[in-house]
């Protein structure tokens, strides 16, 4: 491998590589994205339905194609959930060609985290070299909230496939000449599907694209501009297609939009799940506000260094504001179309507006949304280290190196530390491994070994640098892995942690970051399993209880009930009706939406559809099912609706939960 000052600027010729190297670096990529696949599949039905909310969708997208089209939550669909279903899109067609289960759910999400892996690794390999691309792929594939993600069925995996497969897309567009147009339309048009998955985050990274690109790009200024026109067109067209469908719709043709307060996904897009989160004020949240602490506390920089937000991410937060310092720095007064440069304004970009957003946001943000960092963080990371470890002979570079070392180490150690009772004493070994690095590092130079000797120090080194950087995230996603996730907030990691500023400005005393008041931990045993069940928090919260609260007798009245019915009951709230149609396998309405607080169905329009024979129970208090218990049954429409049941039709308790019979009563 050539020895140049920037190894971005460096060529290697394929006529003069061996067989070898490329041997080599086919094995060891090979073997990246096999280990990757086996660590996140890896016991994966242990996290069952992991967020049940979405699992329902998904069930009814495998039972019904307007179900799957629209996203909805049950298969006869009265509502949809309250994002864009492109995740869904991808977990229901896996769920009519397998059957819907735990398996055929999850294992798209684990693939495209494998994906994801590669696209980093190739991206970065591509301007850089292939110890760089492992070394990417590998912090991508350790990051404790990565591995969390990618084994569960959030929108967020298939949003980060998207958004890395762009990068690599307008890298291609950098380097090329001839189809450079090609290439950013391809950018466009995978940041528009990220779009119809997690609707407004995915534009996150496009100031960090388009401006990549026209900085860097080949062509002339005239043609890199027209560019990211067409580039922007095929976003539109991408994402606009299936909001343009559904807001032509009339409203009686297709479900109501979830999340929103007059059934426009547009209103969806800009309110509650778009600019809504950046100001707080949020139509159909449930429970943010601006500034709210109870929703990822107080705002700024410290946000993603404490709490669980540090614990899913931060690990290499250190390293990779430096390496984006580095990268800078090495490009220096370099021509226009420098790698280097455009590698930092790509990927550095992605991770500073990114990071940015997520400190400042107002409105709701959970723990888990730091997965969007992730590739950000290996990129940078991979790069930097590929022109420090080259230049290491120099005393800048090897100082800094040294300086990242510890750095990074000390910065694992406390994280490490707010655990102490978990594994105390991997804490030390990251410690001493880091400042073993940096000494190495530091004094190679000056011990004048032989070449052979220097060879093996130097091996030494990079393996002490690489333990102290990833022991902590690589033990903390191991524990992931070997515990049960689920519910609608979950966190990688151990149990516990949370102390470093989980009530840090004003926070709820005894919750966790990012989980509302009341709800604690969320941490249970996994019934039947011996295995600790995390996240979540949300179950009482929204009425929800899982299935496993959903007794057999349930599941035969309501099984036994849904003939002839459109909807074979209705619950208070999205996540307390959940639980009831993925043991039945038959629709339940959801009351309400995902908190119970959209305006649909109305009363009178209940009312209707009662009186059309359309929905045969609905599910009262007990079991932890909606009804007029939680915070879906409290106000609005559908208090309205318990009341009007309650004092209309008669009740009778099923395996402890009370349901009332819709078939019979006075209907007044």
């Amino acid at each position: 491998m050539t020895t140049v000052s920037d190894p971005v600027e460096a060529t290697r010729p394929r006529a003069i590589t061996t067989q070898y190297t490329l041997s080599r670096d086919k094995i060891l990529y090979g073997g990246l994205l096999a280990l990757t696949a086996i660590a996140y599949l890896w016991g994966l039905s242990k996290n069952g339905y992991a967020n049940e909310y979405y699992a329902a969708a998904v069930q009814a997208g495998s039972k019904s194609w307007k179900a799957w089209f629209f996203g909805s939550f049950d298969s006869s669909s009265f509502i949809t959930v309250d994002k864009t279903p492109g995740s869904l899109w991808v977990m229901g067609l896996s769920g009519r060609i397998f059957g819907f289960n735990s398996w055929s759910m999850l294992v798209p999400e684990a693939l495209m985290g494998v994906a994801s892996v590669g696209f980093v690794y190739v991206s970065v390999r591509r301007w850089f070299s292939a110890n760089a691309g492992l070394l990417a792929g590998a912090i991508l594939a350790l990051t404790p909230v990565a591995v969390l993600m990618f084994r569960f069925n959030n929108p967020d995996a298939l949003l980060i496939l998207l958004l890395c497969a762009g990068a690599w897309a307008v890298t291609r567009a950098i380097d090329s000449t001839k189809h450079a147009a090609r290439w950013m339309m391809l950018a466009g048009a995978l940041v528009g599907f990220g779009f119809l998955t997690k609707m407004l985050q995915a534009f996150l990274i496009l100031p960090a694209f388009g401006l990549a690109y026209l900085v860097a790009g080949k062509p002339a200024l005239g043609k890199r501009l027209l560019h990211l026109v067409l580039a922007t067109v095929s976003l539109i067209v991408s994402a606009g297609w299936w909001v343009a469908i559904v807001e032509l719709l009339p409203a009686s043709a297709r479900p109501y939009i979830g999340g929103s307060s007059t059934n426009s996904i547009l209103e969806l897009t800009l309110g509650y799940n778009g600019l809504g989160r950046l100001s707080g004020n949020e139509t159909g949240s449930v429970g943010g506000g601006v500034g709210n602490p109870g929703w990822g506390g107080a705002t700024g920089l410290q946000r993603l260094f404490g709490g669980e937000f540090g614990s899913q991410i931060s690990w290499l937060m250190p390293a990779a504001l430096l390496s984006t310092v580095v990268l800078v720095v090495a490009a220096g007064k370099a021509p226009r179309t420098n790698r280097t440069r455009a590698f930092a304004l790509l990927w550095g970009g992605w991770l500073v507006v990114t990071g940015l957003v997520f400190s400042y946001m107002q409105g709701i943000i959970h723990p888990y949304y730091m997965i969007a960092l992730a590739p950000a963080f290996a990129a940078v990371i991979g790069g930097a280290m590929a022109i420090l470890w080259r230049r290491r002979a120099e005393w800048l570079p090897r100082a800094t190196l040294a300086g990242g070392a510890l750095l990074t180490a000390g910065w694992s150690f406390h994280l490490l530390n707010a655990t102490p009772s978990w594994q105390p004493w991997l804490r030390w070994v990251v410690l001493f491994t880091g400042v073993l690095a940096a000494g190495l590092v530091i004094l190679l130079p000056e011990l004048k070994l032989h070449r052979t000797a220097a060879r093996r120090v130097g091996l030494v080194a990079a393996s002490a640098l690489t333990i102290s950087a990833l022991a902590g995230p690589a033990a903390y996603s191991i524990d992931t892995i070997s515990s049960a996730h689920a519910g609608a907030i979950p966190t990688a990691g151990p149990a516990g942690f949370g102390g470093m500023g989980g009530g840090r400005g004003g926070g709820f005393p005894g919750a966790r970051m990012g989980t509302p008041p009341g709800q604690g931990t969320g941490t249970t045993r996994q019934p039947g399993t011996g295995t600790t069940q995390r996240g979540g928090g949300m179950g009482g919260f929204l009425g929800g209880g899982g299935t496993s609260g959903v007794s057999s007798e349930v599941v035969t009245l309501l099984q036994q009930g849904a003939k002839g019915y459109t909807w074979t009951a209705a619950a208070a709230t999205a996540m307390g009706a959940a639980p009831l149609q993925i043991a039945s396998g038959e629709p339940i309405m959801a009351i309400g939406g995902f908190n119970g607080t959209d305006p649909a169905p109305s009363l009178s329009e209940f009312k209707a559809m009662v009186a059309q024979g359309k929905i045969h129970y609905f599910i009262g208090s007990g079991g932890g099912f909606g009804g007029f218990g939680g915070r879906g049954g409290s106000d609005g429409a559908s208090s309205e609706i318990a009341s009007w049941v309650s004092q209309n039709f008669t009740s009778q308790t099923v395996g402890g939960t009370t349901i009332y019979d819709l078939s019979s009563g006075t209907g007044a």
